[in-house]
């Protein structure tokens, strides 16, 4: 993923006493902070007991959820990056620490702010331990910001025009799983990665821009969607994401659908279908595997309604070789590239991997696919995934 590089710089703010009179020696550019921060005038940022906010058209999932001890920063820091501050002095009289928070929770709310790159700093007072003022790392220059804006919006509607709005809610969130997957290629050294325009412009990123891009696209169209960050089990940093549909939250990890990491989770070799395991799957299937970070507590995903297999037939519950059989049968002489079958059991699934890949069940499909093309050998790619008890054969 690529964490924020974070660095502070701590100021000493001097204090000289001539003649019996105390002398602060600030820069100029702090005195309207000092005002702000003892209540001689009011934060034009915000005003303590609102409920209306500039919040860009969006459900801000972090914001909602951060005691309200961050509002000011965050409204603050949201408010100054929209404006193009790349680097101002902070009116909010926040320590380094609650800083950070906030930053991180408008930039995982608003992935629209596509310039803000992996790095920033903060320069605080050494002794009250508050920030003074920020700088960031900008991608894009700012005279090129609303020309890179439009190109990314026209990116994300040349996607949306791919979804039709009599779909249902869970159709048009497939389909940007979908497109991202077929136009992003995975490279962990693509330019600007942690930004929008990487996956949606360059259609090279790693997963922070494959997220961003997904959520930035649920929110042209309407959708809640937040961004997850935390670790792979035995891995490193990751980020994926929450949406919801109706009443219920649901986890999507656009990344991990990307066929290129099939080889790190089949038997067999060269898997190149769509992973469909991580499009609204739920809490107990991705915490397997995935472990958020606790910056904000985010919504169970309890609700099995949009998984992929139930909706498309290719779950089964229990191990039933004639139905298996037939379901590998009908696959091949239907002229499908693949069957993918997902089962409701470790021992159903056990089982399948048994009679598949020991007993060799799927060698009738195989002869069958043999005499059609009139070859005596046929090879097939194959992957199965312990962690979501599903098979998949791939027929050449």
């Amino acid at each position: 993923m690529g964490k924020l590089i974070r660095r502070t710089l701590f100021t000493l703010f001097l204090i000289a006493a001539v003649a019996g009179v105390l002398f602060a020696f600030v820069p100029v550019t702090t005195v309207k902070q000092m005002a702000v921060r003892t209540g001689l005038i009011e934060n034009t940022y915000y005003h303590e007991g609102d409920t209306e906010w500039d919040n860009g058209g969006v459900e801000e999932y972090y914001f909602n959820n951060l005691p309200s001890s961050y509002n000011e920063a965050y409204r603050e820091l949201y408010s100054r990056l929209c404006a193009g501050e790349d680097s101002a002095q902070i009116y909010a009289q926040v320590s380094v620490d609650d800083f950070w928070k906030a930053y991180y929770s408008v930039l995982a709310d608003h992935p629209e702010l596509f310039w803000i790159g992996s790095s920033a700093q903060v320069q605080s007072n050494a002794v009250t331990g508050m920030v003074a003022s920020y700088t960031i790392e900008s991608t894009v220059p700012e005279n090129e910001r609303p020309a890179t804006r439009a190109m990314l919006e026209a990116a994300a509607d040349e996607c949306i025009r791919q979804t039709d709005p009599t779909w249902s809610d869970y159709g048009r969130i497939k389909s940007v799983y979908e497109y991202l997957i077929n136009t992003v290629e995975y490279n962990a050294g693509a330019p600007d990665n942690q930004c929008i325009q990487s996956a949606l412009l360059n259609h090279q990123s790693v997963c922070a821009g494959y997220a961003k891009a997904f959520q930035y696209i649920c929110h042209r169209m309407g959708y809640f969607c937040t961004y997850v960050t935390g670790k792979i089990i035995g891995g490193g940093d990751h980020a994926w994401n929450i949406v919801r549909i109706g009443d219920n939250y649901y986890q999507v990890d656009v990344t991990w659908g990307d066929p290129v990491f099939a080889g790190s989770m089949e038997d067999g070799t060269g898997i190149t279908l769509m992973n469909y395991n991580y499009l609204c799957c739920t809490d107990q299937e991705i915490l397997t595997t995935h472990t958020p970070e606790g910056l904000v507590t985010f919504p169970p995903c309890t609700d099995d309604s949009y998984n992929y297999y139930k909706i498309n037939g290719m779950y089964y519950e229990t191990w039933d070789k004639d139905v298996i059989y037939q379901a590998l049968m009908d696959s091949v002489h239907n002229g499908e590239a693949a069957i993918v079958m997902k089962f409701g059991t470790q021992e159903a699934y056990d089982t399948a991997k048994y009679e598949l890949f020991t007993n060799r069940l799927y060698y009738d499909a195989d002869l069958y696919l043999m005499e059609t093309h009139g070859v005596s050998s046929w090879n097939n790619r194959y992957a199965t995934d312990d962690e979501f008890l599903v098979i998949t054969i791939q027929w050449l």
